[in-house]
This record gives structure tokens, C-alpha cells and sequence, in this order.
């Protein structure tokens, strides 16, 4: 069985070797060249895989790397937007589960885990590096009631239908898209992981250490707010 060489603390020339080995992996695992190894791979009990992690077993990390590299690239990018930052917070997450891998205790299924160091790496690299674009204020784009508690503003007119009619689908993403980047990082990220990645409020609230209450009120602000956004691109009111 081949292993790590045993570290007790991260050195440059070993991260290094790491992180070449890892960007290799990455490109392979999205090329779909390594297609045939995922497929045999996804036979294994993922406790054996861990418990191989944990011994340092190379094709063991490996194994999880292509496995799991994909969905978390996938959801780093829709994040971070930048090709550059999502690699760079690939590589530090495996490297990451790699370090603490004996410290993962099983309460939770690895990919929650992976996904939760992928999320806080992301998040982050945003805040060391004040990436985000300046916050819009979410008030101005959530509808308004009156006291009654009927809309502010009426008729309230129901655009999505003709969505496809008036915009290109490649069009549509991009406004979707630039309103995502106006979300609050840790919004946007919730957004990700339920409607792009279609995972429910419980394992969203694993994910990302908020409760689940804290996950729907996330959810349903960001949602109207980025309806309000499509609304005063369209030329209707967001209330």
C-alpha cells in the first residue's frame, strides 16, 4: 500500500508536490479522463476510503479526489466567479482534508464535510481579499406591503412566463448570474447549494453550521431579492 510520507507540519517543498499532484488530478477528473477510475472507485465504501485518508493511503485520497472534485469545483467557482481562485481553493481544500483527515469523526457524511471546507475556504478568500462586488442593499429590491398586507404596488404582474419569449437563454444567465455576484457571500452560497445544487434546507444547514430556520430565512430573502433584481431589469417594480 502505497502512503503519505507522515507530516507534523505543512512544509513548502511537500504543499508544493501537493498541489502539482492536485491540479494534475483536477484537470484529468474534468476532462473526464479519469471517467473509468470514478466509476470503479464509486464501488468502495466511502468508511474505507476514510479510514484509508487517515492512514495516508495515496489511492485512497486519490479516490476521494475524483470522486468529489467536480461538485466542489463546481460550487467554488459559482461562488468566486474567478477560474484562478477556484483552483487555488481546490488545492487547499484537499490539501486541508488531507491534514485533518484524523480529525474527521464520521457524525457526518465526508462529502458534507468536504463541502464545508470548500464553502469556508471561499468565503474566506473573499474575505482576505475583498473580492465581493459592493453590497446592494436587499430592502430596495424585497416587495412592499401595506398595512392590509396586500402589495404596495398593483397589479402584481407574474413575468417569468415570458421570460423565454423576450431573452436568449445565455442572456438570462448572465442577469442571473449578475445578480447572484450582488448577493452577501454567505447568501449566494446557501443560493448555490439549494437551487444549483439541489440540496435540502438540513443538509445546507450541515454544510454551512447555520440552523435550519437560519437556512429558509436566507433562502427566501435572497430569492426575493433576486426576483426584485429581474423585476427592475424588466422594467416592472420589484414590490
Amino acid at each position: 500500500m502505497t502512503t503519505f510520507e507522515p507530516i507534523t507540519e505543512p512544509r513548502s517543498s511537500v504543499k508544493t508536490n501537493f498541489v502539482v499532484a492536485t491540479v494534475g488530478g483536477l484537470e484529468r477528473s474534468l476532462s473526464g479522463r479519469a471517467s473509468s477510475r470514478r466509476r470503479r472507485s464509486s464501488r468502495k465504501d466511502e468508511s474505507a476510503l476514510i479510514e484509508g485518508l487517515k492512514a495516508g493511503d495515496q489511492e485512497a485520497f486519490e479516490t476521494i479526489f475524483n470522486l468529489y472534485s467536480p461538485k466542489l469545483y463546481g460550487v467554488a467557482q459559482r461562488i468566486l466567479g474567478e477560474v484562478a481562485d477556484t483552483e487555488e481553493v481546490i488545492q487547499d481544500v484537499f490539501w486541508t482534508a488531507y491534514r485533518k483527515a484524523k480529525s474527521f469523526r464520521g457524525n457526518s457524511q465526508l462529502s458534507t464535510w468536504l463541502y464545508r471546507l470548500t464553502i469556508n475556504a471561499a468565503l474566506g478568500k473573499i474575505r482576505r481579499e475583498k473580492k465581493h462586488s459592493k453590497e446592494v442593499e436587499y430592502e430596495e429590491y424585497l416587495p412592499k406591503f401595506q398595512d392590509d398586507g396586500h402589495h404596495l404596488v398593483r397589479p402584481v404582474v407574474d413575468w417569468s412566463d415570458t421570460l423565454d419569449e423576450k431573452y436568449a437563454k445565455q442572456e438570462l444567465q448572465g442577469l442571473l448570474s449578475a445578480a447572484l455576484n450582488q448577493l452577501r457571500p454567505l447568501d449566494k452560497s446557501v443560493v448555490v447549494l439549494s437551487d444549483l445544487e439541489g440540496m435540502s434546507d438540513k443538509e445546507i444547514a450541515k454544510t454551512t453550521g447555520l440552523t435550519v430556520s437560519a437556512v429558509k430565512t436566507r433562502l427566501h430573502r435572497a430569492r426575493l431579492f433576486l426576483r426584485g433584481k429581474l423585476s427592475v431589469h424588466l422594467g416592472y417594480s420589484a414590490a
